[in-house]
């Protein structure tokens, strides 16, 4: 598994994707929240800028199963549906 990690516009904080999985040609970014979420700016960001490259989208975190536009909200014990 890998992550990936860049520069803001800003240059004052750094975006970061947890993990990155390969699935054929795609690629599924996870970004892990250790509680509650209130926004995914680095997975919003990451999906924008490699958006001919990525296929699913997950945040894993410790609330129920939903969707959040095209991301999948997915809860911990669930990470091993993925």
């Amino acid at each position: 598994m890998f992550y990936y990690t860049w520069p803001t516009e800003s240059g004052k904080h750094n975006y970061e994707v947890d993990f990155i999985l390969s699935r054929g040609a795609k690629i599924w970014p996870l970004e892990v929240k250790s509680s509650g979420y209130k926004t995914h700016a680095s997975l919003d960001a990451f999906c924008e800028k490699f958006s001919e490259r990525v296929g699913e989208r997950f945040l894993v975190y410790t609330k129920d199963l939903r969707k959040d536009g095209a991301t999948t909200l997915l809860p911990v014990m669930m990470t091993m549906m993925v």
